[in-house]
């Protein structure tokens, strides 16, 4: 959603703003362009009078305030005019994008009050079990930016640490749901689909929706960018589409098409999540309570009335053994009931990248050769999404079980899903993309097999992690093209894989993490690992 601006010429100064529980002093504000990723940060000269008078220091927080709107910051001190000068407050993209007003407005600054569930943090910190009210007031104060990253990271160990039992899991998942905005589209039956995470190429998303839209189902999918993979469904469809929809834009589409593969960002949906993902990724912290929590509390928000989940299990997976899935089956199943969500888990084999590419541009041509019926169609991608909008389908109450595969298989085969996707595409604003002939980045090099026999393991985080340094997502034609899969006959000095890179550097670094792992494991027949899952 965008942001009204205040023109600094046209409006007049407000008044000096009451009930701040400290002095109020006045300075204009500058735009400082630094994106400091979901934390408000404020700029004073170190020669301001307001910081020398007030006694500021780096790090603590003030509250600033102009026209009916208010922020928390946290205070950066600079000694370089060029970047604020001494009368100014300079704040960073997101602080400036919230307060909503133009360069050089006058605006109000003070001391800002310590967040009121600072309390409920401590006594978390120190193990303790919270109730309700506690997480309201801890999420609320997330959402409003009033927790530095420090007081975040502490928030995010705590959980980690103690592991939150499931009436918590469900406090913070409801808190999360009610400091953001909620979608409610007036049907009876809204479907979603939602994997985990954990594998690289899993771009089912981009084909159950046409599907279940064709269909005639409601599934208004918003989805998250890349933070440390090397896509994400919302990078993808980038390479296909606009993405950052208004909210308004957003639900036109849906009802007119049934059905989107949006960024989720503009919506403020569960905007408290993201920020938590904000400390979370970089800790590589994804404790089950806050997967949990996350995952739902975006779907309840996005107005989902009931939910396919993909658990994906093996050696290189989030998940790695059944026990484990069937645990997390169970908290995830325990929270959407207490939400009102109907769930259905679907526990799925995750041994291997799914599809061929990785990285934007390679699999967005995957998703497209399945789309239009193509013989170099990666089948397993193709069979996962069937499996998955057959069971989506099967929501229906029209739609006998067990039907719901025939029926996605049907829709696909007829060329009903292509057209569906087309029409979202040019409603969300296609892009020239020809995925018979993508755009890759133009340095590239294979990676070979070092002795012959079978492929017995492909490492899901060293794939994802070859293809995050060779550029992606953000050089969308960068990343990874798998010419070998699981259980496949190889020999010694044949391409495995294909890596391409938009800069030399990048496919410098590439190359020398494959040097030291290959991510490719040769062996036996005897040496692929089974899962027994459901497909």
């Amino acid at each position: 959603m965008q942001t009204k601006k205040i023109s600094a010429a046209s409006a007049a100064p407000p008044p000096v703003p009451e009930g701040l529980g400290s002095p109020v002093s006045r300075l204009a504000l500058r735009r400082v362009a630094i994106d400091t990723w979901h934390e408000n940060v404020a700029y004073l000269h170190r020669e301001c009078d307001v910081y020398r008078a007030e006694g500021f220091q780096a790090l603590s927080k003030v509250e600033v305030r102009a026209n009916g709107r208010h922020i928390l910051a946290t205070v950066n001190v600079v000694d370089d005019p060029a970047i604020v000068g001494c009368h100014e407050l300079g704040l960073s993209e997101d602080a400036f994008t919230q307060l909503g007003v133009e360069d050089g407005y006058s605006v109000a600054v003070a001391q800002a009050e310590p967040p009121e569930s600072m309390g409920a943090l401590f006594r978390k910190i120190a193990g303790e079990r919270l109730g309700r009210d506690d997480f309201r007031d801890i999420v609320r104060d997330i959402a409003g930016h009033r927790y530095s990253k420090i007081e975040l990271t502490a928030f995010v160990v705590a959980c980690n640490r103690d592991e939150l039992d499931r009436e918590e899991v469900f406090f913070l998942s409801d808190a999360m749901v009610a400091t953001g905005q909620r979608l409610d589209w007036h049907e009876p039956l809204v479907v979603d689909k939602h994997c985990i995470g954990g594998i690289p190429g899993n771009r089912t998303s981009m084909l159950v929706v046409p599907i279940v839209a064709a269909h005639g189902m409601l599934c208004p999918k918003t989805s998250s960018r890349a933070i440390t993979s090397p896509a994400g469904t919302a990078d993808t469809m980038e390479v296909l589409a606009n993405v950052e929809l208004p909210l308004e834009q957003l639900q036109s589409i849906v009802r007119k098409h049934r059905g989107c593969l949006a960024w989720g960002g503009t919506a403020q949906l569960s905007p408290a999540d993201d920020v938590l993902i904000s400390v979370e990724r970089p800790l590589s912290i994804d404790s089950p309570g806050q997967m949990v929590a996350s995952i739902l509390s975006k779907k309840i928000a996005a107005g989902s009335t009931h939910l396919v989940l993909d658990i994906p299990i093996g050696p290189t997976a989030k998940v790695r053994s059944m026990p484990e899935a069937q645990r997390l089956r169970r908290l995830f199943e325990y929270v959407a009931h207490r939400l009102g969500l109907s769930l259905d888990v679907v526990i799925t084999d995750g041994r291997q990248p799914i599809g061929n590419g990785i990285g934007p541009v390679l699999e967005a041509r995957d998703v497209m050769r399945v789309l239009e019926n193509d013989p170099r169609a990666p089948n397993d991608l193709r069979q996962k999404a069937l499996r998955l909008a057959g069971r989506l389908i099967e929501c229906d109450p029209d739609v006998r079980g067990g039907d719901g595969y025939g029926i996605a298989r049907d829709i696909l085969d007829s060329g009903r899903a292509l057209a569906r996707m087309q029409a979202i595409i040019e409603a969300q604003g296609g892009k020239d993309f020809d995925h018979n002939n993508p755009q890759l980045g133009t340095l590239s090099f294979e990676v070979h097999a070092v002795a012959s026999g079978v492929v017995a393991g492909i490492d899901n985080l060293q794939i994802a992690r070859v293809a995050r340094l060779a550029g992606a997502p953000k050089v969308q034609g960068a990343g990874v093209d798998l010419l070998c899969k699981l259980g496949e006959t190889v020999a010694q000095g044949q391409p495995l894989y294909r890596v391409h890179a938009g800069f030399a550097a990048d496919l410098e670094f590439a190359r020398q993490t494959c040097a030291r792992a290959t991510g490719y494991r040769i062996g036996t027949a005897d040496d692929v690992p089974r899962v027994f899952v459901e497909f």
